[in-house]
């Protein structure tokens, strides 16, 4: 095990030569990486990057009766964690691989610290965008990285930009900056709980909650922690809808998704690394899965309570949070990023009313004669039911044709007294239940 660095923050609890800790960061220096590779990365990228800010959250520190921080990678360079190890990992190639460039695929982030790299060190890369990056992801990364950065999209998820990213390594001879799956890029990513351990913020008993794609972040975050404050219980927030962390660890190894939600966008990969897998095995206590309505309720909430923008998967820490089952010590959540585009807000709401109960879709087929539609709205609705949406489904004979109602309700329990109204009316009312596939292509 290598020796700790003379400036590391003084270690917490029993010294990690012991047990279960010791045996799993020493595997982490098989796999190439280390605690004392996540301090050399923070040693280099101390000039480069900034030290966040830890902010308290009032709202989840209420509503989970424990001190709640926040640590607010969204304010970083590039306004996500990832020019951390897309730095780092550029900034250790020599000089016979940056002359052929670098490659690397994306989700939108890692693209933006490699091309805030790209023209820092002047080196020529390319990243591959699946189609389902935000434009504003897009824009940013060819704006940070000018002459330097050429985008390119392929492919309809970050796994498919990635085979093609790999194409094109295979043909040019460029270098490939891996996003997670990379010692380079897993030690800068770790650079994040350096701070956290200087700052003070990870004492015994207390819970870090890092969310989880690849797991580039979770696994150095985790290395250093392990070393440097092993009394602390590490929590991994994954979305639901690609839960491939999870799927790994039934298993015991990495396992690639059939299809999985790309709306989490930063943290939706269908496979996790072959080094991230073994680092989140053996140091990281509990992997979570976060349904995505869940995280859009927690988007709204950063933004309306602590003034956040935070992008899907900037949201997941804080997300998984509200629903921790036990601990009395304060909770450490990373707020991984903030590259969210405007116009997705409309969804964002949309999902977050729908995972609360307040907002429900019917198709309601109107009898050809007067008064049908004022008894839906007299009989049916109550004074605190709101009509949001109203579309007749056949648009040649409106007059027969059933119509999707979108009803959006003042508390979740007021469904049972509208779906009990429904019941007993005359029309014929269906509701559409979230996850058919008619429900699929409202959302």
């Amino acid at each position: 095990m290598p020796e700790r660095p003379p400036d590391a923050p003084p270690v917490d609890g029993a010294p990690p030569t012991i047990g279960a800790v010791a045996d799993a960061v020493s595997a982490g220096v098989v796999r190439g990486v280390d605690a004392a590779a996540v301090a050399a990365a923070a040693a280099l990228l101390a000039p480069v990057v900034r030290h966040t800010a830890l902010e308290r959250s009032e709202r989840l520190s209420a509503e989970l009766g424990r001190e709640v921080l926040l640590k607010r990678e969204d304010l970083q360079l590039c306004r996500s964690y990832k020019v951390r190890g897309a730095y780092h990992l550029l900034a250790s190639l020599g000089p016979d691989e940056l002359t052929r460039g670098v490659v690397c695929a994306s989700a939108g982030n890692h693209g933006q610290g490699m091309a805030h790299a790209c023209q820092a060190l002047q080196v020529p890369g390319r990243v591959y965008l699946p189609t389902n990056t935000p434009r504003q992801k897009r824009n940013r990364i060819a704006a940070i990285g000018g002459e330097w950065i050429t985008p390119v999209i392929a492919g309809h998820s970050y796994d498919e930009a990635a085979a093609a990213a790999q194409a094109d390594v295979a043909q040019t001879g460029a270098a490939y900056a891996h996003p997670f799956d990379d010692p380079r890029t897993i030690a800068g990513q770790g650079t994040v709980a350096v701070e956290l351990t200087a700052d003070g913020a990870l004492p015994p008993g207390s819970t870090l909650v890092v969310p989880v794609g690849g797991g580039g972040l979770i696994s150095g975050m985790a290395l250093w922690v392990r070393a440097h404050a092993p009394g602390v219980r590490i929590v991994g927030a994954e979305p639901a809808g690609a839960a491939s962390m999870g799927a790994a660890l039934a298993v015991g190894a990495p396992v690639t998704l059939e299809g999985f939600d790309t709306f989490v966008d930063g943290a939706s990969v269908g496979r996790v690394g072959s080094l991230t897998f073994p680092l989140v095995r053996d140091l990281v206590d509990e992997v979570v899965s976060v349904d995505e309505g869940a995280v859009c309720t927690e988007m709204v909430e950063l933004y309306q309570t602590e003034g956040v923008i935070a992008e899907p998967a900037g949201a997941l820490a804080s997300a998984a949070a509200r629903a921790l089952s036990s601990g009395t010590g304060p909770v450490v959540c990373v707020v991984s990023g903030g590259n969210n585009d405007v116009s997705r807000y409309g969804e964002v709401v949309e999902r977050s009313l729908v995972h609360e109960g307040l907002r429900h879709y019917f198709l309601v087929t109107f009898p050809q004669e007067p008064g049908a539609l004022r008894h839906f709205l007299d009989e049916v609705l109550s004074a605190n039911e709101d009509i949001v949406v109203f579309e007749y489904v056949k648009k040649n004979n409106r007059e027969t044709g059933p119509a999707l109602v979108g009803i959006e309700l003042e508390a979740a329990d007021d469904l049972v007294g509208l779906l009990e109204r429904m019941a007993v009316s005359p029309l014929s009312i269906e509701q559409v239940p979230p996850g058919s596939p008619l429900f699929s292509f409202l959302m």
